[in-house]
């Protein structure tokens, strides 16, 4: 009986992984067009920039060379606490109070100017499994000042200690608490807003269609730098980009020789989840009546067509959606802010996008 059991669940399995090989990329249709590109022509910034780069991935090489001998569970660790402290020579001109938004760790980010009625939920990256509200100051401060407005950093619950649906869950009590409260005690909001990156790029989208399945107040806007969108990770540029893409390189490349089906299951197991799931791939769920959506991302990363079909299928469904795209930056470039003079053009535009949407 035990053989038998075994046996078919070994079928079941291959089964399976034979079906998903075969199935079609039904999303081709949303590569074009290939959405707003920027480059930077001033020869001082272009300088500046290439030698910023070239510090950054002198680091992020050093730093991926360390974690190579580790376990999982090392390595975890390991990267919880280097995003922790990356960025640590970094002086932060906001101020930071911590305060628990309901069940949600979290903290106000508010620069000198801001308006505690304007608010935004900032969701970090992290692959899911790391960074903090910590790790992300650089773009939360810079959010804060450049738009005048209370900053929400939530620290929401990490795999594999957790569910996927777990970090969605954190994401939306979280925001239902900002709706009532603000940095000074119980207020309402006069403008809310919802931006992420990478993996919370993936959250705040999802959280988006959430709440508007639920009927609760929708943002005046939501902002995804480089977001995850599809979990199935079919999107062109995830193989195209993978040895342009210095932030992501090391870590896909360790599933890269996966067929697709392969890395389906894999994403099942640790995601706690189907990657078909909108909860877990926003891109295969209904973008229609969704709010105001940037994008942004770099044209070297290999998350650079997650941003694209999501943008192109949410114009294609009427939702007023653009994606912003800069030449030969590193995925979430903002967070290199001040180092990077495109970090600085990319949050003038969210500024732009902001305040066209109060």
């Amino acid at each position: 009986m035990v053989i038998e059991t075994a046996v078919g669940v070994v079928v079941s399995v291959g089964a399976l992984v034979v079906l998903r090989a075969f199935s079609k990329d039904d999303f081709a249709m949303y590569d074009l067009p290939l959405g707003q590109r920027f480059v930077t022509t001033d020869a001082e910034a272009s300088k500046i920039s290439k030698e910023g780069l070239k510090r950054i991935n002198a680091k992020l090489r050093a730093s991926a060379g360390r974690s190579e001998v580790m376990s999982f569970k090392e390595r975890t660790g390991y990267i919880r606490q280097l995003m922790d402290e990356f960025f640590n020579y970094v002086t932060i001109p906001s101020k930071i109070s911590s305060v628990m938004a309901d069940t949600v760790p979290s903290e106000w980010v508010l620069s000198p100017n801001a308006d505690p009625d304007k608010r935004l939920l900032y969701i970090h990256g992290g692959a899911f499994f790391a960074g903090s509200p910590k790790s992300h100051r650089v773009i939360t401060s810079r959010l804060s000042e450049t738009n005048n407005c209370a900053v929400l950093s939530i620290d929401y619950r990490l795999i594999p200690e957790n569910k996927r649906s777990d970090c969605v869950a954190d994401c939306e009590i979280a925001y239902r608490w900002m709706l009532e409260n603000g940095p000074h005690g119980q207020s309402g909001p006069s403008s809310v807003f919802v931006a992420g990156d990478s993996a919370g790029g993936n959250l705040a989208l999802v959280l988006n269609a959430n709440l508007r399945d639920m009927g609760l107040r929708l943002p005046n806007a939501v902002i995804a730098l480089s977001p995850i969108t599809d979990g199935r990770y079919a999107s062109p540029s995830i193989k195209d980009n993978l040895e342009s893409d210095v932030m992501l390189k090391s870590l896909v490349k360790r599933f890269s020789w996966m067929p697709r089906s392969l890395i389906s299951l894999v994403v099942t197991f640790l995601a706690k989840g189907d990657p078909k799931d909108p909860m877990i791939s926003p891109l295969l769920g209904n973008l229609e009546n969704l709010p105001p959506t940037l994008i942004q991302a770099s044209e070297i990363e290999i998350l650079r067509d997650d941003g694209r079909r999501y943008i192109n299928k949410a114009v294609a469904s009427g939702v007023d959606a653009r994606l912003q795209l800069w030449a030969n930056m590193p995925h979430v470039f903002q967070i290199f802010y001040p180092e990077l003079p495109e970090s600085d053009q990319a949050f003038t535009e969210i500024s732009r996008f902001i305040e066209a949407h109060c």
